[in-house]
């Protein structure tokens, strides 16, 4: 172990540095239960709180997960790759699939809350959306879940008269969702904007997340726009960053 002389670190970090060490060499691998509170005070000779936030600087990377009764563990779960260009091309909704199957792999990403409302436009919804006189939108909620573990939440906002009388308006939107619906009315997604942020997660987000509130959230707002530059749905996400890694391949 290389000498700590001179480390100007707090203990608790130097702890949670050695452990993720270990966890990257695979000496605790997916699943395996960390050293308890108890094992890294007698290990490092320190104060139980010292140890308590070691582990839980890992919780908060989301290296590890506290089960009640049992200890720290390593997570298990394996973070999601959002193919942040393919994922959104026609021939992906177009063809029936959902844009959410080619960041799962093969696994299986479930909806698991939706809620479909009519209701006031949000003055910044109003200004993205470019509404003009109207003055309601077609609001659809969702959480996605992947192996019992909430990953993203998204809300969706439409012009209230576009998503009149369609299947956007059903919790099912059916093949292709949402974008292949929009072409059938003549409004087909021919280009997309995406702002990318990050911030420490709401309460409220935290909760519907079941993430520690120490874990940041990323938020991705998109626009999707159809001929002529017309913006036809506006998409607030909000993602477990430790459940995601964004990826974006292009050509020069």
């Amino acid at each position: 172990m290389a000498s700590t002389e001179g480390d100007r670190r707090p203990k608790y970090q130097r702890i949670a540095d050695s452990l993720r060490e270990a966890i990257r060499a695979g000496t605790y691998g997916p699943g395996d239960r960390l050293p308890g509170e108890n094992d890294l005070m007698t290990t490092h000779g320190v104060a139980r709180m010292t140890a308590r936030q070691a582990l839980g600087v890992l919780q908060n990377e989301g290296l590890a997960e506290s089960r009640k009764g049992a200890g720290v563990f390593v997570r298990a779960f394996r973070p999601l790759r959002r193919q942040g260009i393919q994922r959104l091309a026609r021939e992906q909704w177009g063809a029936g699939r959902s844009i959410w199957s080619a960041d799962a792999e093969n696994r299986r990403v479930v909806v698991d809350q939706v809620a479909v409302s009519e209701e006031a436009a949000p003055e910044a919804v109003r200004k993205v959306l470019d509404l003009g006189g109207e003055d309601t939108v077609c609001v659809r909620r969702r959480r996605y879940v992947l192996e019992e573990k909430p990953v993203l939440l998204a809300t969706s906002y439409l012009p209230a008269s576009l998503a009149a009388g369609s299947a956007i308006v059903h919790e099912d939107t059916g093949p292709g969702g949402m974008y292949a619906r929009l072409a059938e009315l003549g409004s087909r997604p021919v280009h997309f904007r995406e702002e990318i942020r990050s911030r420490m997660p709401t309460k409220e987000e935290a909760e519907q997340l079941s993430i520690s509130p120490g874990t940041p959230v990323i938020l991705i707002h998109r626009t999707a726009f159809a001929d002529e530059g017309r913006p036809v749905e506006f998409n607030e996400m909000t993602l477990d960053a430790a459940s995601y890694v964004l990826e974006y391949g292009f050509d020069a």
